[in-house]
């Protein structure tokens, strides 16, 4: 993959996005962007899965431009899989589009994102005694409660985006220690008592 394609993003539209928001194919293409080209088998496996129904919704996800054919991989009739891009962001005009399925499909997508948040928060939390010293000091588990109007919230989310930017390509990526770093970041209004 060439550096520019190394962090392509898609940005959904109402079709895409209603192609995507299953659970299956969510974690399908979380699989495919985290460990790599992949079979329907090998993803079956994996996910807990059939091998028929990842090889569906493989195809489902192909439709929509989520995933395509890896050809430098497989043999005779394997098939073998990878991520077409490796991000996906939420147009936000689509907040605003009257369509059921599409307000269906959102809330879909954002339900598996926070689950999928909570299960890597929860694994991290499990399994912390198996990592070293420095790396529980590292970790951060911070919570702020800020007033703010939705301007400044939007500004704050942006000013993040691109501090950790400057972190994604670091020449640290390949420092002895470095390791697969997940950053969650959650902002949302909150009703007051």
């Amino acid at each position: 993959m060439s550096e520019p394609e190394k962090h392509l993003s898609r940005t959904l539209d109402p079709r895409s996005l209603r192609g995507l928001a299953h659970p299956l194919r969510i974690q399908l293409l979380r699989a495919l962007r985290r460990y790599g080209p992949a079979t329907a088998s090998q993803l079956a496996e994996r996910l807990g899965e059939s091998s028929g129904a990842t090889s569906y919704h493989l195809r489902q996800l192909a439709t929509v431009g989520f995933v395509e054919d890896d050809p430098t991989r497989g043999k005779g009739r394997e098939r073998w899989w990878k991520a077409a891009q490796q991000g996906t962001a939420l147009d936000e005009t689509l907040h605003k589009n009257p369509d059921p399925e599409v307000q269906g499909a959102i809330e879909v997508l954002l339900f598996e994102v926070a689950t999928t948040h909570t299960q890597e928060m929860n694994t991290y939390l499990g399994t912390r005694h198996d990592w070293d010293e420095t790396w529980h000091s590292a970790s951060d588990m911070s919570d702020f409660t800020l007033r703010l109007p939705a301007a400044k919230l939007r500004e704050l989310n942006e000013k993040l985006h691109e501090l950790i930017d400057t972190y994604r390509d670091t020449a640290d990526a390949d420092a002895p220690g470095a390791e697969r770093v997940r950053l969650h970041l959650h902002a949302f209004p909150q009703q007051e008592d």
